[in-house]
């Protein structure tokens, strides 16, 4: 099992949108993330500067490295483009975070 962590960036004043979006994610996304190895995954928000960092446990690191692939989280970016900051794709911007201290 690997960590993952990284930070994306919301836009200001869609905090509250991000949430409901994100309260009704669609039954596929879950499906997709939970079979391709996904779980313990966690979103949080830093409202002093909408920053958004995701934690998550991989159990299967191929099948997670295909899940940019999939026509559903294609469709969910789309859905998704206006909230944050996006590459050309319209896959959210995301930089890696490197775990410096962890206690088990």
């Amino acid at each position: 099992m690997e960590r993952i962590a990284f930070k994306m960036f919301l836009h200001k004043g869609y905090e509250a949108e991000y949430k409901k979006r994100h309260e009704k994610a669609w039954p596929e996304i879950k499906d997709l993330l939970k079979n391709s190895g996904v779980a313990n995954y966690s979103i949080f928000l830093d409202e002093e500067t909408s920053v958004l960092f995701g934690v998550l446990d991989c159990y299967d690191e191929v099948k997670y490295q295909n899940i940019p692939l999939q026509p559903i989280m294609q469709k969910w970016w789309d859905y998704m483009k206006d909230l944050m900051q996006t590459n050309e794709d319209n896959s959210p911007i995301s930089i890696s975070l490197h775990e410096v201290f962890h206690l088990k």
